[in-house]
């Protein structure tokens, strides 16, 4: 049962973030007096809809889109005249824009001449066509905030989990970097001083909340004194220690989950502080104002991660064919999130509060559909926002262009010319959806 309600929260989740993508089209196209005959999430037969005013408002059965479908997104054939139909050519990809642009027009009655996509200004079609990708980006930002301030970030905190029973003397290696204690090996500094679960609340006369504000002081004060406040059963324990000085091995960042090495292949070893003293794992709620940065950062990363899709793609291939296992870090399809939801909702976590965690993931699973939904709609390529996007701004480019070197008006860019990339570009997204699909049913990424 849990299962099933962690796929439902996905699926509700990702049909409203494409609603709310489709929204930010609707709106300003309407506002602008743009015609709109359909706003529709999903893709395939028609379950349910109803119309009001000139738009009927539907849901399709395959959850993997939407759209508003606006009359006359495709100008006429320079020196037609609007509303003017002509013969569709007999030529292949003459033919298939001739058809568009027919299908185009014809959906423009008596009296919806100016109501017309195409005549739109450019300021006002790039206005429409980054309302959908806007919209997204403001649900990310949300749930980010939900989950950042809300339920908080699992962070390492300096409430003690454990106190270390010595120093150890040990060198660091490539195998053993956290050397284990020995036989006569020195008391720690935190020897009969520091208990389990008391929580450092000060460093040297600085309020501390993050385990890495702790540590920052102590791996640089090797051999000094330091003095730490005590949160000990809700009263404040003042204490002074002289830390010892250890040899550590070099991590790569704060996961500590890398070492680093030297060329020829030894360990980089660094002397810094020792405590003798250990965090425990708990939820901070961060301030608001770190969400935009954390979005700005993660806009970058996944912009990183989309430039590599085609190599991702390949080991997707791989895996299916069974020539390599699943990368734990590559791409996934719609259901592959869903099931990640539904795996995560019904495990049993290694974790206290399993509710925040689990609300935790879930949150930054939309997140991250929000985030990509942003990213890839972005592309300069038809069918996608970015196609009409790029359009809209090379129409603007020409006639801002002509208008400097008085030249006539080029009119409107001719998108129907994009049409074979689009179609193109559709299959290959198709394509890509059901080799992702297929692999998330027969070799899935396991979160648990």
């Amino acid at each position: 049962m849990l299962w099933i309600l962690g796929i439902l929260l996905i699926v509700v989740g990702i049909g409203l973030s494409i609603a709310l993508h489709e929204i930010g089209h609707l709106l300003p196209a309407k506002l602008f007096g743009v015609k709109c005959t359909q706003y529709m999430v999903g893709f395939g037969k028609t379950i349910w809809s109803r119309k009001r005013g000139d738009t009927e408002y539907g849901i399709k059965a395959i959850p993997l889109g939407g759209y508003v479908r606006m009359i006359g997104m495709i100008p006429p054939r320079p020196g037609d005249q609007p509303g003017q139909l002509r013969d569709v050519s007999t030529g292949r990809f003459s033919g298939l824009i001739d058809q568009a642009r027919h299908d185009s027009l014809i959906e423009v009655e008596p009296g919806d001449e100016d109501r017309v996509f195409y005549k739109l200004s450019v300021p006002k079609k790039i206005v429409v066509m980054l309302g959908g990708l806007t919209m997204n980006l403001l649900l990310a930002l949300v749930l980010l905030v939900i989950l950042i301030s809300g339920v908080g970030v699992q962070s390492l905190v300096p409430r003690l989990s454990t106190v270390a029973e010595c120093v150890p003397t040990a060198a660091p290696t490539v195998e053993a970097p956290l050397a284990e204690c020995q036989p006569g090996d020195p008391l720690p500094p935190s020897a009969g001083v520091l208990q389990e679960g008391d929580t450092i609340v000060e460093v040297n006369g600085q309020p501390v909340t993050l385990w890495g504000e702790v540590t920052d002081v102590i791996r640089g004060s090797a051999g000094q004194s330091i003095d730490l406040v005590l949160d000990r059963n809700g009263e404040r324990v003042p204490v002074t220690l002289t830390l010892a000085t250890v040899q550590r091995a070099a991590f790569a960042d704060d996961t500590r989950a890398e070492v680093k090495v030297n060329p020829d292949g030894t360990l980089v070893v660094e002397t810094v502080g020792f405590l003798g003293a250990s965090a425990s794992i708990d939820f901070v709620r961060l301030p608001i104002t770190e969400a935009p940065v954390k979005l700005v950062e993660t806009v970058a990363a996944t912009g990183q991660v989309l430039l590599t899709v085609p190599e991702r793609l390949v080991n997707v291939w791989q895996t299916v064919t069974g020539q390599e296992e699943r990368d734990p870090e590559g791409l996934i399809s719609v259901v592959g999130v869903a099931r990640a939801g539904g795996e995560i909702v019904a495990a049993d976590l290694p974790i206290a509060d399993q509710a925040r965690a689990k609300a935790g993931f879930i949150l930054g699973l939309l997140f991250g559909v929000n985030i990509a939904l942003f990213l890839f709609n972005l592309l300069p390529m038809p069918p996608l926002d970015g196609g009409q996007l790029a359009g809209a701004v090379w129409e603007g480019i020409k006639r801002t262009g002509a208008r400097l070197l008085g030249r006539p008006d080029p009119g409107y860019v001719d998108v129907a010319k994009g049409l074979p990339i689009a179609y193109a570009v559709s299959i290959l997204l198709i394509a890509m959806t059901v080799l992702l699909v297929y692999a998330d049913l027969v070799t899935p990424v396991r979160f648990t």
